[in-house]
């Protein structure tokens, strides 16, 4: 058997999941209003028959003042029911089980009626808290227990309660939060009695035979956090209040360490599921930062915890569990951790999806239907978008060609991947080269064809995925030595000397800045110990939220990263992600300056003007991240095609240039490839 310890039922005395692997809690929106539970059925399905083990949805809130976003997705009376009990049969129809996940906002709500221990305003939110009183807190616990029983008459098979990342009931356990001197604060033993009471009641409420998931914070990563005694104490009180599960939450989302892109080391937090499980005598979950099933093995096997959880793995691919178990490991979609279309949809309130699977949270709409009209389709250009393109056409029964000039597929995450942090990237071009063979799109490599050589072959559809070309500004001296192209950086062509200057912020900017903080012969995948080191983390949590003075490593150079746009530097950067690369580039000492003019480049460096000073960069190298071009030399002029002839069509960054976007391209070409 595969993964025998994963894919191993686990018994619960009442209930028996069917293996180890949990479907952790992802918002995507369609919670949110009751005309999207179709679509949101159609999402859980699609994993369910794959053969996830347990489901959480995403977060439901037990009341108004309980909303993450106005009007978002509430249980709270018996209209609510028969929405999510398309969920749940869709789920049970599959041989899956299912949890509603409860999740009250607190002063994270983003919404007017936000409600928190105290009257401190999150960072992560506009409003301001209402500083629940006693009567408040009574009947917040019992808005939990109404919502738990309201959610076993929808047919869910328990309910998961948030208790972690910052939420109302992390407000109450964490001193960050709660300054109450009432018998809801002070002492441990007294800030978490509403979690306690909340466990208590709703287990009365659902009786025995029901699960009673709570995500606990085992690493608050916020000052004023809790110790591991006061951890502990907690998990303790709220078994023996009726917990029969605990999953293991990490961080606050207001917390300054990252804890899920991708530059954070695989299953970087498994040692704190281990100590949990062996505090108290329930199941435990692992989570954060798990994506592949051999880590996800190792962690049952090695009695780490009973369960592991991955959420957004699930987005990346719904067949996960079936390709793990019919030993098909190198066809898993892997997600890489990016968030731009997950998290960042999330917190921008859109439609979470996946950057590398554009289907999630889109099954009813995006589908891959088999053509019964298959056309002969050429792809050039194998990077993102035209292997998304290629691969989806071919899936749906089209005859496809993919060319590319290059000895290997992949275009700009070829570079992408080289950045450190970003290694996840390589499996996303492991997965695509694996699709090519399965789907039988025919590849030709080292090649550059022409608009002749494509008309004289006989195509139906002429796929333009050919990418950009970086655009080099009108500076004078822009031809000097000392100028260099990030690709040429990036793939290891030149090495740039201690001193560097970057002409261009935006996303592939940052990726130089980081590639430069670390000597590439040195380059390797940063280890737990390495990165807990430079954030500043202990995992052992002897000291309130687990956190420690940071010693970031020296940096090999000097750099200087500047852009023309007077706005902050990095603003056009993710939601989730962006304040990490800039948090890296400013403990490494990279000086960031926006509003430059750029007057020369000569032998002394690059002249440049900020705010009015003429300054001079002594600098070795200029490196150019200025944006990019089109390549679009295979598309006929404008009156020149043919009714009769192929159609061609462009995607990608030979559509638009402006900002290289894989999230768009993968989409674009996804699309294309199912529009025929």
């Amino acid at each position: 058997m595969n993964y025998p310890h994963l894919l191993a039922p686990l018994e619960l005395g009442f209930t028996t999941l069917r293996n180890r692997v949990v479907m952790g809690s992802m918002h995507t929106g369609l919670e949110d209003r009751f005309y999207n539970y179709p679509k949101l059925a159609a999402y859980f399905r699609e994993r369910a028959r794959a053969g996830v083990g347990l489901i959480v949805t995403g977060g439901i809130s037990p009341s108004r003042s309980g909303w993450l976003l106005p009007f978002g997705g509430t249980m709270n009376s018996l209209f609510d029911v028969w929405n999510h009990r398309r969920v749940t049969r869709a789920v049970h129809e599959e041989g899956g089980k299912i949890l509603m996940q409860i999740l009250h906002a607190g002063r994270y709500g983003y919404q007017p009626f936000v409600v928190s221990a105290s009257d401190k305003k999150s960072p992560i939110s506009p409003f301001k808290p209402r500083r629940l009183t006693d009567g408040g807190i009574l009947g917040t616990i019992a808005d939990y227990a109404r919502c738990a029983r309201l959610a076993q008459r929808a047919g869910y098979d328990g309910v998961e309660i948030m208790g972690s990342e910052g939420y109302l009931l992390s407000q109450f356990l964490c001193r960050h939060t709660n300054d109450r001197t009432d018998r809801w604060g002070g002492a441990i033993e007294n800030r978490m009695r509403l979690a306690q009471e909340v466990v208590k009641k709703t287990r009365e409420a659902v009786g025995p035979h029901f699960i009673l998931m709570f995500r606990l914070s085992v690493l608050d990563l916020v000052e004023g956090g809790n110790t591991w005694d006061e951890i502990v104490t907690v998990a303790e009180a709220l078994e023996q209040a009726g917990v029969t599960i605990f999953n293991t939450g990490i961080g606050w989302h207001e917390a300054r360490v990252p804890t899920i892109v991708t530059s954070v080391p695989r299953a970087a937090f498994r040692s704190t599921a281990a100590r949990l499980k062996q505090a108290v005598s329930v199941p435990v979950v692992a989570s954060n930062r798990i994506n592949m099933p051999d880590d996800a093995e190792d962690i049952i096997a090695s009695g780490d915890a009973d369960m592991v959880s991955m959420a957004r793995p699930f987005l990346a691919d719904a067949q996960w569990v079936e390709k793990a178990a019919t030993g098909r490991t190198d066809e898993i979609n892997t997600c890489i951790a990016c968030n731009q279309a997950c998290l960042d949809h999330t917190f921008s309130n859109k439609r979470a999806s996946c950057l590398v699977n554009p289907r999630a949270g889109f099954e009813t709409e995006i589908v891959y239907r088999k053509t019964t009209a298959p056309k002969r389709v050429a792809v050039v250009g194998a990077g993102p978008a035209g292997l998304s393109a290629a691969t989806v056409a071919a899936e749906c029964g089209h005859d496809v060609t993919l060319f590319d000039s290059s000895d290997s597929i992949g275009g700009q995450f070829k570079l992408a991947m080289r950045v450190p942090g970003k290694e996840e990237f390589s499996q996303t071009l492991r997965y695509f080269a694996r699709q090519l063979q399965n789907t039988g799109v025919k590849l030709v490599l080292n090649r550059r064809v022409t608009r002749e050589q494509l008309l004289q072959q006989g195509f139906d559809h002429i796929v333009l995925a050919t990418g950009i070309q970086p655009r080099k500004p009108p500076i004078p001296g822009i031809d000097h030595p000392k100028v260099l192209s990030y690709i040429d950086v990036l793939q290891g062509s030149v090495a740039p000397g201690p001193r560097v200057a970057i002409i261009g912020a935006g996303g592939i900017g940052f990726d130089v800045a980081e590639f430069l903080l670390h000597n590439p012969a040195d380059v390797v995948p940063e280890t737990v110990a390495q990165w807990c080191t430079q954030w500043g983390v202990d995992l052992s949590v002897r000291t309130a939220g687990g956190l420690v003075p940071p010693l970031p490593p020296t940096p090999p150079r000097q750099i200087h990263l500047l852009q023309r746009k007077t706005t902050r530097v990095g603003a056009g950067l993710g939601k989730t992600s962006g304040w990490v690369h800039r948090a890296v580039l400013q403990r490494h000492g990279v000086k960031m300056l926006s509003g430059v003019d750029y007057q020369k480049i000569c032998d002394q460096g690059l002249h440049i003007t900020v705010n009015g000073a003429s300054r001079l960069l002594e600098v070795d190298h200029i490196v150019l991240c200025a944006g990019q071009e089109s390549l679009t030399e295979l598309m006929p002029a404008e009156g020149n095609a043919h009714d009769t002839g192929p159609k061609f069509h462009r995607i990608g960054g030979a559509a638009l240039a402006s900002e290289l976007d894989a999230k768009r391209a993968i989409r674009e070409g996804a699309l294309l490839g199912s529009t025929w």
